[in-house]
């Protein structure tokens, strides 16, 4: 299959959170190799690689419809097609635009995870007998095995890319600065939890530095609770907290974890094999992480020595936690940073890309 690669990321709208680093990462390791990346119609997004033509294409109201339309256009077209953040309605919209079998390494899948209800595997077990040259990527066994068990032949696991926006930098950074919430306000990403840290501390008197990013998911937008809880953190009275609304850039991103430690209080239902690209550029940086027991996270965390696993998020369980790493700073610090190495290794983008263009 010669030609070019087109990404397609509907919910890329600027260089915030896993969408614009997964797809950086990406067009990185491409070596020169022509790739079109088809993004949100708003989307105010740079690459630095010269082989990466944006087409501005997508409206958050209707991408359904026009993802259907995307994909029969270039289906009929050379080259590759590839769902960087595949979800069941792109192989729904994909076997709808479809005149019938697709070639083999035509298209790329890659499922950071999948819900995967008694309908939709009754649905995939159809569409791995039609489709049997979909190709299916996914960065865990978990996610993989949904496809395996459904009849799809050619599903494979490869590393989530480690973003590179963070580069392993130790040195001057061994000496605790303050907690880190990373990437957008979210309940399964634990903002109510943090929340109740500050206010906690607040109570206590204390005066451990907060750096929290509490701005909206990709559409811009809070969900009622989330909004609730924004609006109790701004009313909380703690000197040390340092709010971030506003988008920040590469260089501001990386920054932020010098020193700190990583507040991912994730929900183990939503992230029990779910991969976090904050983790990656946590652990890139030297970053102790505090999280929740039973998910992908504290797999990591575990088994590299790179923080606390904590079985509740209780406000005293956390601040616990919270001050045994400061207690030991440089020695969380070391394994963290070594875990990072590891992890730049292992999720090395190169993977991704060389499976997508079909290279060995």
């Amino acid at each position: 299959m010669s030609g070019i690669i087109n990404i397609v990321e509907p919910t890329l709208t600027n260089q915030a959170g896993h969408c614009y680093s997964f797809i950086a990462s990406f067009c990185r390791a491409s070596c020169g190799f022509p790739l079109c990346l088809w993004t949100n119609r708003n989307a105010d997004v740079t690459l630095p690689e010269n082989n990466v033509q944006i087409r501005h294409h997508f409206s958050s109201k209707i991408r359904r419809l026009q993802s259907y339309f995307l994909y029969g256009k270039l289906l009929g077209e050379p080259g590759r097609i590839f769902l960087s953040t595949a979800t069941f309605a792109d192989l729904v919209m994909m076997q709808w635009a479809t005149s019938g079998e697709v070639g083999q390494g035509k298209v790329y899948f890659y499922f950071h995870w999948i819900n995967a209800t008694a309908r939709k595997r009754t649905f995939l077990e159809k569409l791995a007998r039609k489709q049997p040259n979909f190709m299916i990527l996914g960065p865990t066994p978990a996610v993989i095995e949904v496809f395996h068990e459904a009849g799809f032949k050619n599903a494979h696991i490869v590393p989530y890319p480690i973003s590179g926006l963070v580069q392993n930098a130790r040195a001057g950074h061994d000496q605790f600065s303050g907690l880190l919430y990373a990437g957008a306000a979210r309940q399964d990403k634990g903002i109510s939890q943090v929340v109740d840290i500050v206010e906690h501390m607040s109570g206590l008197k204390l005066q451990i530095p907060v750096k929290l990013q509490n701005s909206p998911d990709h559409r811009g937008k809070y969900d009622d609770v989330t909004k609730a809880d924004i609006e109790r953190l701004e009313k909380i009275n703690y000197p040390a907290l340092q709010l971030f609304s506003a988008t920040l850039n590469a260089e501001e991103y990386a920054n932020q974890f010098a020193g700190a430690i990583c507040i991912q209080l994730y929900s183990a239902k939503s992230f029990a094999d779910r991969i976090s690209g904050v983790t990656l550029d946590a652990l890139s940086a030297g970053s102790p992480i505090v999280t929740t027991a039973g998910t992908w996270i504290a797999r990591m965390v575990e088994r590299f020595e790179a923080g606390v696993v904590v079985n509740n998020t209780e406000p005293e369980k956390i601040l616990s936690a919270v001050q045994q790493i400061i207690a030991d700073y440089p020695r969380y610090n070391g394994n963290a940073y070594r875990a990072g190495l590891a992890l730049q290794q292992e999720n090395s983008a190169d993977i991704l890309f060389k499976t997508v263009a079909g290279q060995k």
